[in-house]
């Protein structure tokens, strides 16, 4: 018999825990529609940012032409409303089309760091069919006056004002650069958000020693960044009553299981749908089913959590023996 897969993450049913993470796979409904006929759970839109929101709510490119010499510079850091993919209006009709055409949850994206007009916009996601919303906290601290506890407040305040637009399931998605992450997910859960995604990838940028400038690149993501998600997640899984998602490192079956079994409800993917295709959705759910049927489990209820610490009486002393163990097994 086939092991069951089906799960729910957000209060969404869902027909297994995996699932397409933000990316420009939903800018096409064929694509689209192509992962849900591969298997893929629910579907993730790419992000709207607060600062192309901004841009709207200030009449568009036109403001900032007009104003363009009294404030050039701190413009110009910023990308033209030409470079968005979709502006705002055209994200909201790419959502009511993915919602008539696929039958499989669509979860809608926003960006952004500062409380604003601009979460005005998780509500018209709400009212074109998103069925749940992840927001996505970008924010790399660079001034040393502002303490860590500023920068979870301003994530505090960023969540409440979302929350307070909409009545659909919340997920936020974090960064792993907090000083207590356990205790930022529970506030997460206090504020109101019923799912943390972990993590989002900060780009890394690189300098080209030629033309001394910084050079922005995207990374797709490697197996080997799995293990920083599986130590969270094995923390965090029963701990607050919320859920968790991961997102980054998962390439193959052996991938996925791990992070069902350190506690993951749901696993999000996107680079190994971009360098191989839609079918790999299939085959990581193929893979998963093999190796629950071959190891007799039967539900992934079964699986999920059973190597969280959880389980464990003390799990701080756990890992520090672990990192103890490490460092003096090490053979020259």
């Amino acid at each position: 018999m086939n092991p069951r897969l089906e799960t729910q993450f957000l209060g969404l049913k869902l027909r297994n825990p995996l699932l397409v993470g933000a990316s420009p796979l939903t800018d096409s409904a064929e694509v689209a529609l192509e992962l849900q006929e591969r298997g893929a759970a629910a579907v993730v839109m790419r992000s709207l940012f607060e600062e192309q929101l901004e841009i709207e709510n200030r009449a568009g490119e036109a403001f900032i032409e007009s104003h363009g010499e009294s404030f050039a510079e701190a413009t110009s850091f910023f990308p033209s409303v030409a470079e968005y993919v979709m502006g705002p209006e055209e994200y909201l009709r790419q959502l009511e089309e993915l919602k008539r055409k696929l039958e499989i949850p669509v979860i809608a994206s926003l960006n952004g760091v500062t409380v604003g007009g601009w979460t005005e916009y998780a509500r018209r996601m709400e009212e074109c069919g998103a069925d749940a919303l992840e927001l996505n906290f970008y924010f790399l601290p660079t001034d040393a006056a502002e303490s860590g506890q500023q920068v979870e407040d301003k994530l505090a305040e960023v969540v409440a004002a979302v929350r307070g637009q909409i009545k659909i399931p919340l997920a936020v998605k974090l960064s792993p650069f907090y000083s207590s992450l356990p205790n930022l997910v529970r506030r997460m859960a206090s504020l109101g958000a019923q799912g943390v995604v972990i993590f989002n990838r900060f780009y890394q940028p690189d300098i080209d020693i030629e033309l001394l400038e910084a050079s922005p690149r995207i990374n797709l993501s490697h197996s080997s960044e799995l293990l920083l998600r599986l130590r969270w997640l094995a923390i965090l899984h029963g701990q607050s009553r919320i859920d968790l998602a991961s997102s980054g490192g998962v390439h193959t079956p052996e991938d996925l299981i791990k992070t069902l079994m350190a506690g993951a409800d749901t696993v999000q993917i996107v680079s190994l749908l971009l360098r191989h295709g839609a079918k790999q959705v299939q085959v990581l759910l193929e893979g998963l089913a093999r190796w629950m049927q071959e190891h007799e489990y039967t539900d992934i209820k079964q699986l999920r959590g059973c190597m969280s610490l959880q389980k464990c009486p003390d799990p701080s002393a756990f890992e520090r023996t672990n990192y103890m163990r490490v460092l003096q097994g090490w053979q020259a």
